[in-house]
């Protein structure tokens, strides 16, 4: 072989290796792009899930509270109702009270 022919073998496989060594070094770069990308991604996908949540949480406490207060108001009109027929039904039973403690 001759001497020029050695020297081009050598400087192919020196750009072969640096083709390689460059190509490794981009698919390192990359690699860290994609996990920066994706890490990015799922921290935003986090963030929006609690700000979701935190929303449904508001709106669901909102709707328990109002909930809650017709409760209350439908219990104090009810209330109001048997207190006023307990009212009207006091003279009655005082009376029949009455009798029976007369006739006995």
């Amino acid at each position: 072989m001759s001497l020029e022919a050695i020297r081009t073998i050598g400087e192919a496989e020196d750009k072969a290796k640096a083709i390689k060594a460059e190509a490794a070094a981009e698919a390192k770069r990359m690699l860290a792009e994609a996990e920066s990308a994706g890490k990015a991604a799922v921290a935003a996908a986090e963030k929006k899930a609690a700000d979701e949540l935190a929303g449904l949480s508001k709106k669901a406490d909102e709707k328990a509270l109002e909930s809650a207060k017709a409760l209350a108001a439908e219990n104090d009109a009810l209330k109001q109702k048997l207190r006023a027929q307990a009212e009207a039904n006091m003279g009655r039973a005082v009376s029949l009270i009455v009798e029976r403690i007369v006739n006995s």
